[in-house]
């Protein structure tokens, strides 16, 4: 694959909005990143995704701001966050008080250009800094927003790893928000260079799919139309901003005792000193949603970096603004990210039910494994509890959780058990307590 900072300065500043010829033209460059593997599904514009419709594409030719004499304040063509996305198309002389109405201003970043986005409310608007805002005192000024609503196709894309078993693991990452880049180009490469090392690797267990989607409506397009595959799908994890310098934040998913909840919370600690992981919609709320909805119920988190709830830059400064640029990621850290999420994904891989071959408390001299209690008495009280709880009903990230242990510490015990034949892996739980009749 290509330097991850090479694509994001190539496909960054187009208008990739849900439905558009930018959106379209950069999924069809990382379509080439894989060398023609990457499927692309279409769905047309009206197109029932259970209570959603696809909406139509929406091409803006023109959009600015002038003065009465002609003077020109903003330029969609200097950039594409000038005109809300999806606005509809207005020419005329407005008010002032009328043009305050339409002309939005980011929240906390007063040179800052915001990412407005009107897709489903219809309505006309420019977007600014706040200094030229309140600069504005005029009576009257010039609009020009030039935009079509035409029929159009939102389309995903899909990469398949196959593996060994039908049961799916889904990573999503999505591809809109035009002229930004850690929301979430980020997320979409990260996601895309993870699945080339798995398609380059041993085959998985479980199959991937990594899915490319316009927010919101792209998983909810996929799903609507792909239900016999939602039985299968086992978990997942969203990807999004994933270039900055914050910690990894994991969010849990709507099942948070699931298997890959579990899993990903026992994991992450060991990859990422200063990461953080939370409840389900606490950290940042984006397509998880749709895979955890009723209904579906795939069991979706999230991996991002984003500051931690009630930080006053919260989830991260430059969002959703004209100062989200390559200037603010770095390859390092996507290179970071991708690592985080293969590991994630290598202790999902090795996340199974820990049967034990023995009965009875383990003779661990005779089988090297001894810890003296008098040298070393926290590994000897570990080893313990990590065998008293080998017993075919307990994964390795159900044990992990128990006693409060990162995956891999616990893991790193299992293969030593596993060497000496102390135990076995099975996909299925299989208890080995003997069933006894209820006591009378």
């Amino acid at each position: 694959m290509s330097n991850m900072l090479d694509l994001i300065y190539e496909l960054w500043f187009l208008r990739r909005d849900l439905i558009s010829d930018g959106y379209d033209f950069a999924l069809k460059r990382l379509v080439a990143e894989t060398a023609g593997k990457m499927i692309v599904h279409e769905y047309p514009t009206g197109e029932p995704c259970w209570t959603w419709r696809v909406p139509e594409k929406w091409t803006c030719s023109a959009a600015y701001l002038e003065t009465l004499d002609g003077r020109r304040l903003i330029d969609a063509a200097d950039h594409p966050l000038h005109v809300v996305s999806y606005s509809l198309p207005f020419e005329g002389v407005v008010s002032r008080e009328e043009l305050l109405r339409h002309l939005h201003v980011h929240p906390r970043l007063p040179h800052a250009i915001p990412f407005v986005f009107k897709y489903y409310e219809r309505d006309w608007g420019l977007c600014a800094s706040r200094i030229l805002r309140d600069s504005l005192d005029e009576a009257s000024y010039r609009v020009v927003i030039r935009s079509q609503f035409t029929p159009g196709a939102l389309k995903v894309g899909e990469l398949i790893i196959p593996g060994q078993s039908e049961q799916t693991f889904v990573l999503a990452a999505h591809l809109c928000h035009p002229a930004m880049v850690n929301d979430d180009l980020t997320g979409v490469l990260v996601g895309l260079e993870a699945a080339q090392a798995l398609l380059a690797g041993p085959q998985p267990y479980y199959t991937y799919r990594l899915l490319i989607v316009p927010e919101t409506i792209g998983s909810l397009a996929y799903l609507s139309h792909n239900e016999p595959l939602l039985p299968k799908m086992v978990g997942g994890l969203f990807l999004e901003m994933l270039g900055n310098d914050s910690p990894h934040a994991l969010q849990g998913s709507f099942q948070p005792q699931s298997q890959v909840d579990r899993c990903f919370r026992a994991t992450l600690p060991a990859l990422d000193s200063h990461s953080y992981s939370a409840p389900y919609r606490t950290v940042i709320n984006n397509d998880e949603r749709q895979f955890n909805a009723p209904g579906v119920r795939v069991p979706m988190l999230s991996l991002s970096r984003v500051e931690p709830p009630g930080s006053s830059s919260w989830p991260y400064a430059e969002y959703h603004s004209s100062l989200d640029t390559p200037a603010i990621v770095t390859e390092d850290r996507l290179q970071a990210s991708v690592q985080v999420v293969l590991e994630l994904i290598e202790a999902w891989e090795r996340n199974q039910y820990v049967v034990n071959a023995f009965k009875g408390e383990v003779f661990c001299s005779g089988y090297g494994i001894w810890i003296d209690y008098h040298t070393n008495p926290e590994g000897h009280r570990r080893l313990f509890e990590i065998l008293e709880r080998c017993d075919g009903e307990r994964t390795v990230a159900d044990i992990a959780t128990e006693l409060g242990m990162t995956f891999q510490a616990v893991w790193e015990v299992i293969n030593l058990l596993q060497d000496k034949e102390l135990v076995w892996l099975s996909r299925q739980p299989n208890p080995t307590a003997p069933v006894r009749a209820p006591i009378q």
